[in-house]
């Protein structure tokens, strides 16, 4: 239900519209990660910019999710990646927020400043528009865990909501294949 409140804001309910909640694919991941997780007693913290809290509302569809679940940062403006997680600002004002090297700093900034085992972040381009020279459907993710960083490059293709839903997707996928790798 979507209403038109005072001043034109406007006003969704709870459980409505495509992103109330995660897709069926990045359901699945996030049960399986979650799974593994508990598993091995591991912890798991997000950072995104992209994705805007998506990833962390697929991680926390699950039930059970605060067993193995520390938090999220949405650092959608590039100076918060640097204050909140830590990323060089240095590296941030020469390449921009859309670079490997960032989406590497923000999983290993929230893995440490939110006391998880993993950290996995986001960053790119969802559009309409180009940023930092990287064309639209660019996006970097990465998982961080003690000593071992993982970052991934992929060109998605689609709409606004299309990219940030297959950045999701790709982002939990990572995870779980790096989660099955340790526990290996």
């Amino acid at each position: 239900m979507k209403q038109t409140g005072s001043g034109g804001m406007v006003i969704v309910a709870a459980g409505s519209g495509p992103t109330a909640s995660a897709g069926r694919a990045a359901r699945e991941l996030a049960r399986q990660i979650h799974a593994l997780l508990q598993v091995g007693g591991r912890t798991l913290a997000v950072a995104e910019s992209l994705t805007g809290g998506l990833v962390a509302a697929a991680l926390t569809d699950i039930p059970g999710a605060s067993a193995s679940f520390r938090g999220g940062v949405v650092t959608y403006a590039t100076a918060l990646k640097a204050s909140v997680l830590g990323v060089d600002s240095r590296m941030l004002d020469r390449f921009g927020a859309v670079y490997p090297p960032v989406a590497a700093a923000m999983a290993d900034g929230v893995r440490t400043r939110l006391g998880a085992d993993f950290g996995l972040s986001t960053t790119g381009v969802a559009g309409p528009e180009p940023q930092d020279g990287q064309p639209v459907g660019t996006v970097h993710i990465a998982v961080s865990a003690d000593g071992d960083t993982i970052v991934r490059t992929i060109a998605l293709s689609g709409n606004r909501g299309q990219i940030r839903r297959l950045a999701v997707e790709n982002a939990l996928g990572l995870l779980l294949g790096r989660l099955r790798e340790e526990s290996y």
